[in-house]
């Protein structure tokens, strides 16, 4: 059996830890007002770009 590399199956445990936190019950949970925006757009993006930030961090570390 082939062995997958550390690095790809960080980025799979990171698709499968995101999976859940974009899904529907989850992004129904922040309710009303933060900053003059609403708090669900801020929980989408911000739990968008922080995926974005953990893949680029193990796509670059050289394990």
């Amino acid at each position: 059996m082939k062995q997958s590399s550390p690095a790809r199956q960080r980025l799979t445990s990171l698709a499968l830890l995101g999976l859940p936190l974009l899904t529907y019950p989850i992004l129904s949970l922040p309710v009303g007002m933060w900053a003059g925006m609403p708090a669900d757009y801020i929980y989408l993006f911000g739990v968008w770009a922080g995926l974005i930030v953990l893949a680029a961090r193990v796509a670059e570390k050289k394990a």
